[in-house]
């Protein structure tokens, strides 16, 4: 990966730097009802032409999106699909039925639109599999993305929220769509899975 786009994990935190202006909020700033009621008038703004509120959604959404497709398509090609995720929303926002369904009704056109890359696509271009010593950590980041990508869907989307993204718990549940109880789950399930695959490529180094 170059340019903006660098990934950098640690075992407490990860720092992330992307082109796309999203909002640098990592705590939860108020209750799940609240902020679903505030998407909701977000939204209804939005239909009626109201720009600055799609952009303030943008604000929102944009990392939970880019985490998504993250999860299942090349690095460098995230950005690009990142746009046309938004650009497809704000088109079929009338559409949307309940407003304040907004989060999951978009995370869902995220995993659509990487579905879509891969029925266009059929090359997908590996990562590392192994990370050498004096490799620098852009590929070192690189291969520990490598190893998520082999995880179960469910797992690697979490993780990459987590991980990559910075969002909470709390934050991936009411931004997918998702109850708090599976991304509990599929976070310590992931997480379990990712120091094995970890442990057992360091093993295999020389």
């Amino acid at each position: 990966m170059e340019g903006a786009n660098r990934l950098k994990f640690s075992a407490v935190e990860t720092e992330v730097d992307f082109t796309a202006p999203v909002s640098e909020s990592r705590s939860m700033t108020a209750p799940p009802v609240i902020e679903i009621s505030h998407d909701a008038q977000l939204v209804n703004s939005a239909r009626d032409g109201n720009r600055a509120a799609f952009g303030e959604l943008y604000g929102k959404y944009a990392r939970v999106v880019h985490g998504i497709l993250l999860a299942r398509i090349p690095p460098e090609d995230v950005d690009d699909l990142l746009q046309d995720v938004f650009l497809h929303a704000m088109g079929k926002l009338h559409t949307l039925r309940d407003a304040a369904a907004f989060a999951g009704w978009l995370a869902a056109i995220a995993r659509n639109r990487a579905t879509d890359f891969h029925r266009r696509s059929r090359e997908f271009v590996d990562l590392p599999e192994e990370v050498a010593e004096e490799n620098p950590p852009v590929e070192e980041a690189d291969a520990i993305l490598a190893v998520i990508h082999s995880l179960p869907e469910a797992y690697r989307e979490t993780l990459v929220l987590r991980l990559v993204e910075g969002l909470t718990g709390p934050e991936i549940a009411v931004r997918t769509g998702l109850t708090p109880g599976s991304v509990r789950v599929n976070l310590h399930r992931g997480m379990q899975q990712l120091r094995e695959k970890l442990g057992q490529k360091s093993g295999e180094m020389p």
